[in-house]
């Protein structure tokens, strides 16, 4: 397409030297382009067509379109996939596939000149310092690795709507750990505290609905007055009240993408070298808001408050089945506490067991509902004098620490099932627990490459250490001539 400004140039050139051909390439255009604009004596912007008002051809629609208008009109809701099937099974005969797409260009354009008002959106002026937003957004997607392995994780994101400063903290879900340890990192960060803090309708923050809003939970309500700030919330099902931070996650996560790309790795040693990589990046965008930041902080009230733990606590009698319950998950503790009432301290990503102002275990935290983590070393020692409880124990699939043991358990039911098999293997986990697990899981595995069946005795005798020989030694006899003589000579006088 050749512009107006490109004729306006050509005529100038050519009216400079009177050469097409240079006047044609100073344009930007072919010479014959140039030759045709020349004869026209008019602009492209001349030439523009009157938008055409018929149709090239008949609208298939037409013998039904008062009928799928009138279920519009009574059904507003209805969309134009549903009314296509609907034709389609009123008559087959009529209507293929390919119509799909006319159908709901009719749709659409009748919904804009006789559809019913659609919900406007208010574009809002923030104040300095009136609030600061917070929301979970996920980052599995940025694939991220902790030491080779995949790290499924969310991140925590406050923002201050007026100047887009943002902060961000590494979390396993959205919990209200997760929300204390993001918040109270972004407001120590800033030495400030805004007057409110917004949040969408997350279960750490709110639970159940009642007349179209919900209710703040008690630990959440402590959080905000412990560090003086007002709590508030979306409207329910209005996440774009929450838009600026809403927005500020996807640009977030593309900026991250970026510096991976730039990193050229996207493994990490620890979640917190991650963490303060993640950090780091969001620390350079942030020297772009300093001016608007500063207008922020200058009404911002100090914040005094001291740190709050990042966990809850909870006290829980350990079950006869040497277990625990916690957030509706089930963890193992040593034998040696059932029947006690030990302290759970319940992080974003572990649970610490305190026993008598002791901590006596610390375990990876559980996801969702009605998980269990199960450690073999917990239970095996009475396991192992009731072996007949292992055949239908509630969860036995925990005691197949690796894939390896699992093996080694298939392979003693085929060459012993029922009851032996199951002694035996509950051995060999006995064995694991009384000494290392890996030393143990590579001499099954290489009891199995060789097809033998790792029973417990073969297993000790791979890995049970050659005992040394001991060396025959000759006393040697020492000669004392040698001090005879010295005193012959008078020299020990």
């Amino acid at each position: 397409m050749v512009t107006d400004q490109q004729v306006r140039r050509l005529m100038a050139e050519i009216g400079r030297h009177g050469n097409v051909t240079r006047a044609a390439q100073n344009a930007g255009m072919s010479r014959v382009t140039a030759r045709e604009w020349l004869k026209a004596d008019e602009l492209p912007s001349d030439r523009k067509k009157v938008p055409r008002e018929w149709r090239t051809r008949p609208d298939p629609f037409a013998e039904d379109w008062a009928e799928l208008v009138t279920m519009l009109e009574l059904t507003p809701g209805l969309e134009a996939k549903t009314l296509f099937e609907h034709l389609v099974t009123m008559h087959p005969e009529r209507y293929e596939e390919g119509q799909l797409r006319t159908l709901q260009r009719h749709v659409r354009e009748w919904r804009a000149a006789n559809g019913p008002p659609k919900e406007v959106f208010f574009s809002q002026n923030h104040r300095p310092g009136e609030a600061a937003q917070t929301d979970f957004t996920h980052a599995t997607e940025l694939g991220i690795t902790i030491a080779c392995e995949a790290f499924p994780h969310l991140l925590c994101h406050v923002v201050l709507p007026y100047s887009n400063w943002d902060w961000v903290t590494v979390c396993l879900s959205e919990s209200m750990a997760a929300i204390k340890r993001g918040t109270q990192s972004a407001f120590l960060r800033l030495g400030k505290i805004p007057q409110w803090h917004q949040t969408d309708h997350s279960t750490a923050a709110t639970h159940e609905i009642g007349a179209g809003e919900r209710g703040f939970n008690r630990d959440y309500l402590a959080f905000m007055a412990h560090i003086d700030v007002k709590p508030r919330t979306i409207g329910v099902g209005k996440s774009e009240q929450n838009g600026d931070v809403e927005a500020a996650n996807g640009v977030l996560k593309r900026r991250l993408e970026q510096h991976l790309l730039l990193r050229g790795s996207r493994d990490f040693a620890t979640r917190r070298d991650y963490e303060l990589w993640v950090q780091s990046v969001v620390d350079k965008a942030n020297h772009k808001r300093v001016d608007k930041l500063a207008e922020e902080l200058a009404v911002m009230r100090a914040f005094t408050a001291s740190p709050v733990p990042e966990f809850a606590e909870v006290d829980i009698c350990v079950t006869s089945w040497s277990t625990i319950r916690v957030l509706h998950n089930t963890y193992s503790v040593p034998s040696r506490l059932i029947c006690e009432t030990v302290r759970v301290r319940i992080w974003d990503d572990r649970l610490e067991v305190v026993y008598a102002q002791k901590l006596v275990l610390i375990i990876p935290r559980l996801l969702g509902r009605q998980g269990h983590r199960i450690d073999y070393r917990h239970i095996i020692w009475s396991l192992v004098r009731k072996p007949g409880a292992f055949e239908r124990y509630r969860y036995r699939e925990d005691l197949f620490p690796t894939l390896v043991f699992r093996r080694a358990y298939d392979a003693l039911t085929a060459a012993t099932p029922g009851r032996p098999a199951d002694v035996e293997y509950l051995r060999i986990l006995h064995y694991a627990a009384s000494t290392l697990e890996k030393p143990v899981e590579q001499a099954v595995a290489t009891l199995l490459a060789t097809g033998v069946v790792p029973t417990a005795e073969r297993v000790k005798a791979a890995i049970a250490p050659e005992r040394p020989s001991i060396p025959d030694l000759v006393q040697p006899m020492p000669d004392l001539g040698e001090y005879d003589a010295l005193l012959s000579r008078g020299e020990c006088a």
